[in-house]
């Protein structure tokens, strides 16, 4: 990928791409960074529309790149414009065989949507010839895309619809008439195409949205969609109709009507909604099951005007969509129980709350890395032992994946049982070592080798406020685990604790502890290595006693300014985001007043 040249008026970034199969998605890739990078808000304008102008270059670049690699087979070069006077992006495709044919038009199931996208998303575009090359460009204005709210169809969900919308433009006249032709020829590539977009959704609701944009008008004048719940009723999920101002009036008609169960798979004829249609001469209606695993998850109903009944082809053609609606519905609730089941069990592998602790200040800031994860392989906890004593941990297990998580759930809650067993510091550690270890030996011999044991690294502490000097005696042990940092009153950032061997290694290993007593005012702070190892470049956060220089700018401030400052200095620290699961514990000697302004406060 070349680098952005900063130019007058305009800033251009470029790229040169092997003519293989590989290539579209190179090209999507760079023109993706290229147009969310940091120079490109002054050229396309606030985020909602950056977006968008992202999603539509993308699609487009990826379509001509295709082409390219199929009809050419050259090394291939993709140009970005951004230009801040003329707001709006020009992307710009270019193959060393001048001579080859850019396709486009009705034949599109062997060569490709490349010119029926841009004709449809582009505000312009183009063909350029040079003796050696041949370019094709096309321009999107960031201008032209501010509409307001009212001129967004209400059903109309994100970008992929605009791309089915694009993919399945009204048939001419002479192609829907009641020969079927079109079905005949177009047909089987139509459904292809729809196979794959609907394919890559994992939300119900955007099943049922491209399901009307696709039908209508290719195969309908209106589509609706309803989706069974979890009581088996139906609800009337989308109406779309190719007059969008008739949209509400042929959902209020539909909302009345509900459709019966036993339709015939192969679709079964439904009245007319005259109301929906008074300004029309009546027509056909077809609804269809959404069949799918055994079930059946809702009804797929269209309609055409100004026809006795819908032909052969067009029936069986729709009958053919309905049946990728429903697998595709069927495929994310699939995907949306596993996402439920997935945040329940994780909200169990960490504490829903932190004890409060009389006399010291407790914050804490957690952040998996995992997309769409709640849980990561670190966690903590801070839970009361009775006798005015409170245990507190902050763990990170190898890896980020499910097992880590699983292992999470373990070490925590048997720290807890151990610990309310009357189990000390040192004692915690070495039954949990011997735990993981077992762990780790059955997973191997169940699994072979390739379930490697997990090793664990653990900052397990006891804390016992002392009423009369504001002072708390702690007693910690850090296995494997980044050393806590003590701020003392003075000032100064010095190591509490000693490192020893992470857990699940040597059953045999011995942990000892050390104490000391964390006096009023001064701060403790732990951290996982997603802090201390964060990364810029070849440097690490912590290199040169990093975090302990960030802890010194701290002072004075309270555990949840401390918490937030470490944060915000592991962000801020490099340009890449982080790459790791990330928690700080902070705890802080205070007054009991403090504290109790704090709550009323």
């Amino acid at each position: 990928m070349g680098a952005l040249l900063p130019l007058s008026r305009e800033s251009v970034s470029r790229t040169t791409l092997p003519g293989t199969v590989g290539a579209p998605a190179a090209a999507r890739a760079f023109v993706r960074t290229t147009l969310t990078g940091p120079g490109a808000a002054a050229a396309l304008g606030p985020r909602p529309l950056r977006d968008r102008l992202t999603e539509d270059a993308v699609l487009l670049v990826s379509e001509l790149v295709t082409n390219a690699v199929l009809h050419a087979g050259t090394e291939i070069e993709v140009i970005c414009r951004l230009q801040a006077g003329h707001p709006g992006v020009v992307v710009e495709v270019t193959d060393l065989h001048p001579a080859s044919a850019v396709y486009g038009g009705q034949d599109t199931g062997r060569r490709g949507r490349g010119l029926q996208l841009m004709g449809a998303l582009a505000d312009s575009w183009g063909v350029t010839y040079h003796r050696t090359r041949k370019a094709v460009w096309f321009r999107l204005d960031a201008a032209q895309e501010e509409l307001g709210p009212a001129a967004v169809p209400a059903d109309t969900v994100g970008g992929e619809v605009r791309f089915a919308k694009a993919l399945a433009p009204a048939a001419p006249a002479r192609q829907r008439d009641s020969s079927g032709g079109w079905v005949d020829r177009g047909g089987p590539s139509f459904l292809a195409e729809a196979s794959e977009l609907l394919a890559g959704q994992l939300d119900e609701n955007m099943v049922a949205a491209l399901a009307g944009q696709l039908l209508v008008p290719r195969l309908a004048d209106w589509c609706a969609v309803w989706l069974s719940t979890e009581g088996e009723r139906l609800r009337l999920c989308r109406v779309w109709h190719s007059d969008e101002r008739r949209n509400d009036s042929l959902r209020l008609s539909l909302e009345n009507h509900p459709p019966p169960t036993g339709l015939d798979p192969s679709g079964t004829p439904w009245p007319w909604p005259e109301p929906a249609d008074s300004r029309g001469a009546g027509g056909a209606a077809l609804a269809f099951p959404l069949l799918a695993q055994g079930r059946s998850h809702g009804v797929l109903l269209l309609g055409r005007a100004g026809v006795p009944q819908l032909t052969e082809g067009v029936a069986r053609l729709s009958g053919d969509v309905s049946r990728r609606v429903a697998q595709a519905v069927a495929t994310a609730r699939r995907y949306t129980r596993q996402a439920t089941i997935s945040r329940a069990l994780q909200r169990r592998q960490l504490p829903t709350s932190l004890a409060h602790i009389p006399g010291v200040e407790t914050a804490i800031v957690y952040e998996p890395h995992g997309e769409g994860q709640t849980v990561g392989g670190d966690f903590y906890d801070l839970f009361p032992m009775g006798g005015r004593r409170w245990c507190f941990l902050l763990g990170d297990v190898c890896g980020s994946d499910p097992e880590a998580m699983s292992v999470t759930g373990l070490a925590r809650h048997l720290v807890r049982l151990l610990a309310r067993e009357g189990h000390g510091v040192e004692s915690v550690l070495g039954r949990l070592n011997q735990a993981l270890v077992e762990e780790g030996a059955e997973a191997v011999a169940v699994g072979g080798e390739q379930a490697r044991p997990r090793f664990l690294s653990l900052l397990y502490g006891e804390l016992e406020p002392d009423p009369a000097t504001g002072s708390a005696h702690c007693t910690l042990a850090s296995a494997g685990h980044p050393l806590p940092l003590r701020l003392t009153g003075d000032g100064s950032v010095v190591a509490a604790g000693s490192s020893q061997m992470l857990l699940g290694i040597d059953e045999s290993a011995e942990f000892h502890a050390d104490t000391f007593d964390l006096e009023l005012g001064e701060t403790l702070l732990c951290v996982t290595d997603g802090v201390t190892e964060r990364r810029s470049g070849n440097r690490q956060l912590d290199d040169d006693d990093g975090l302990a220089d960030i802890l010194r700018g701290c002072a004075g401030l309270g555990a949840k300014a401390v918490a937030e400052r470490v944060r915000r200095a592991a962000h801020d620290f490099g340009p890449e985001p982080i790459d790791d699961d990330l928690a700080v514990l902070v705890l802080e000697a205070v007054p009991v007043q403090r504290l109790g302004l704090a709550a009323r406060l």
